[in-house]
């Protein structure tokens, strides 16, 4: 059995890029279309560590997401906050055709550096669960 690599995204850019996605405009803050993400397609199984926020807003996923050792499925949709360093792992459901639809915010910590939300984010329960905790809605 071949193991899966864990891929790690320092910026933006790089995420961006894994997806097949156009450059971010700004280096520190991305909204995506995430009808336009488009994971490598020869995987089924994704895993990766991002050291950034994620706030995802996303209907008709083809994939089950692993936080920690807990799978969550969402067909009708999901809402997910992300802080970096979180852990991530997607089962892609190769066997459904749909069209994800929705929106990935993307914001590095250095966008909030010496700004009050940088205090403020670390104190929202939102972003901080522990990795088998994490939160969906």
């Amino acid at each position: 059995m071949e193991k899966t690599k864990t891929f790690r995204f320092n910026s933006l850019s790089e995420f961006h890029e894994f997806c097949n996605l156009p450059k971010p405009e700004h280096p520190l803050v991305s909204l995506i279309d995430y009808s336009k993400v488009n994971y490598p397609s020869n995987d089924s199984e994704l895993k990766w560590i991002q050291n950034f926020y994620s706030i995802g807003l996303k209907r008709n996923v083809n994939a089950r997401f692993n936080y920690g050792q807990q799978p969550y499925d969402f067909d009708s949709g999901v809402l997910t906050f992300v802080s970096p360093l979180q852990f991530l792992k997607l089962e892609i459901k190769q066997d459904i055709e749909v069209e994800p639809k929705g929106w990935l915010l993307l914001i590095h910590p250095d966008f909030l550096w010496k700004t009050p939300l940088l205090k403020k984010i670390k104190s929202y329960d939102f972003f901080q669960y522990a990795v088998h905790e994490a939160l969906f809605l």
